[in-house]
């Protein structure tokens, strides 16, 4: 579907706003996760927090990739475009070894996620906000064709099935004592970043 002008530019006023609001959103999810979790003493929730930091990182590069929008020629858009697809697949990276990495940790040194209200809090609102955030982003970056903010919106949804996670192993491990859930969750969410950034990478 091709757009208008005006509209083009409207898509993409709308693209630099999620941008902000994914850096703002995920420093204050990520602030809040890492006071619960220290709090309770959970490592479930200081990881979340730490996974919201690497997550703002993605958003950066959007508002980096927007503010330029429309000042500059075609053929400079199109080579920022490039390098800003070419770092968000490499914040991808970033997000899929860092879960990887304290997943398996948590299962060799079994540290048991401690369910914490104020963690639950802000996992939960993570889970409500995120999949908002990531169908706009989705929706506007097929718009206006930004490849980099449809990968930047498949980070989002990683962030949803993270925050799943975390929220699916305090469940079990408080019900059942399953505190397995949690890590072993994050070793699939590492595997399905990892694909997303090799297939961002190939675009």
């Amino acid at each position: 579907m091709a757009l208008k002008d005006n509209n083009i530019l409207k898509y993409k006023k709308r693209a630099l706003i999620l941008s902000y609001f994914t850096v703002g959103y995920n420093v204050l999810e990520g602030l809040f996760s890492i006071i619960a979790g220290v709090l309770a003493n959970s490592i479930a929730l200081k990881g979340f927090g730490l996974d919201s930091f690497i997550e703002s990182l993605s958003g950066s590069v959007m508002i980096w990739r927007f503010r330029k929008y429309g000042r500059l020629s075609r053929e400079i858009e199109e080579r920022i475009e490039k390098r800003a697809a070419k770092l968000v697949a490499i914040s991808f990276f970033i997000l899929a070894v860092y879960i990887m990495y304290e997943s398996i940790r948590k299962l060799y040194l079994k540290e048991i996620p401690a369910p914490s209200l104020i963690g639950l809090v802000v996992v939960i609102l993570s889970i409500i906000v995120m999949p908002v955030l990531f169908y706009f982003k989705y929706r506007t970056g097929v718009l206006i064709k930004s490849k980099s903010l449809i990968a930047d919106s498949k980070e989002t949804l990683a962030c949803v099935l993270l925050s799943i996670a975390v929220l699916f192993g305090i469940g079990l491990n408080y019900l059942y004592g399953f505190w397995q859930a949690d890590p072993i969750a994050g070793i699939f969410i590492a595997g399905y970043l990892v694909k997303e950034g090799f297939s961002t990478l190939k675009e």
